[in-house]
């Protein structure tokens, strides 16, 4: 049947055989959102839609889509797959940087929103704070995707657990990872609640005053006792012992002023990912996951900046760490693409 929405055609003859999941025009704004069925769905997805890529048979179900691409803060892998993604698929793209679309400045959120969904069929941001990407799904008639908010980063958590799964060949309930350093902002939060979700044996290391905050400790915990999960929340860097997977990130955050740098080193330092710290884990198989851009040596214009203005070398995991045999950070930045592409294929896709 044809679907009408604010006098646009919404096509729903799209081939849909094999799907996993059929998430038909829901918003992507955080895990929260998800059913933990639904979430392991679009692994599933993302399976089938990796293997038809690298079998050459992939099946074109978004031909002559067209989705419109937010980005206030910049990016290359959340912009690179979406775009690729949606390329493999057959959809068209536009995107907009900070200055082309006039979001909340010359045009109001809700009414952005309102424009674009008679254009385009999907929308995704990438920027600050989650409540502008909740006001652009609650004013769209499309689908909303978030590429990256201060609070979630849902796109980057499905890779990793997608990440996981290929590289372990466990069951979900049967992986365990730990995240250390700062664990207070998306990438942290999102790990933490999806991890909770997969059942998964899941380990927030982290000064006291930059771990998740408690209450949204206490909801990982409750979807932990319907899913299995153990989630753990603490300073003792002990606690990487017996793990399969180490992931960290950058210490400061996207946003936060470049004055941090200096304190934030000093806290972090005895959380650094080093050739020591994944000795501790007594796991000789052991993997390493950054979501990148990762200070690991001093080859970028920021860590020289850093290096000049702190006089330390130090960042959130060494160079022999970051090029060992453990690291998976570009396989798991090449399954960005395919992750992203499972969630365009569900929201856009379904019948």
């Amino acid at each position: 049947m044809t679907q009408f929405c604010h006098g646009r055609v919404l096509l729903s003859n799209r081939p849909t055989d094999g799907l996993a999941v059929n998430l038909r025009q829901r918003h992507f704004l955080k895990e929260l959102d998800y059913t933990p069925a639904e979430w392991r769905g679009l692994l599933d997805l993302t399976t089938e839609l990796k293997r038809a890529r690298n079998a050459r048979r992939e099946v074109k179900r978004l031909d002559g889509l067209t989705i419109a691409l937010i980005f206030e803060k910049p990016s290359t892998r959340t912009r690179s797959s979406f775009e690729v993604a949606a390329y493999h698929q057959g959809a068209n793209v536009s995107y907009f940087d900070e200055t082309g679309a006039h979001m909340g400045h010359k045009e109001s959120i809700a009414d952005t929103a309102r424009v674009l969904s008679r254009f385009y069929d999907g929308i995704q941001y990438r920027g600050s704070r989650q409540q502008i990407v909740e006001t652009l799904a609650e004013h769209s008639s499309v689908p909303v995707w978030n590429g990256l908010t201060d609070e979630w980063h849902p796109t980057q958590s499905l890779c990793d657990m997608f990440t996981m799964r290929e590289s372990s060949g466990l069951e979900d309930r049967d992986i365990s990872f730990a995240y250390i350093g700062d664990a207070r902002f998306n990438q942290g939060r999102s790990l933490l609640i999806a991890g909770a979700m997969m059942g998964m044996d899941v380990r927030m290391v982290a000064p006291a005053g930059l771990q998740p905050e408690a209450e949204l400790v206490a909801t990982a915990r409750r979807i932990g006792a319907t899913t299995g999960a153990r989630v753990t929340v603490t300073e003792d860097v002990a606690a990487v012992k017996g793990v399969d997977f180490v992931h960290t990130d950058i210490w400061v955050s996207m946003g936060e002023p470049k004055q941090v740098w200096a304190d934030r080193i000093e806290l972090l330092t005895p959380y650094r990912v080093t050739t020591e710290l994944l000795e501790r884990t007594e796991n000789p198989d052991v993997k390493f996951m950054h979501c990148l851009p990762s200070y690991h040596d001093l080859d970028t214009t920021v860590s020289q900046q850093i290096l000049a203005e702190t006089g330390s070398e130090v960042f959130e995991v060494t160079e022999e760490v970051f090029e060992s045999p453990a690291s998976l950070v570009f396989d798991q930045a090449e399954n960005r693409l395919h992750t992203i592409k499972a969630i365009l294929v569900a929201t856009l896709a379904g019948h």
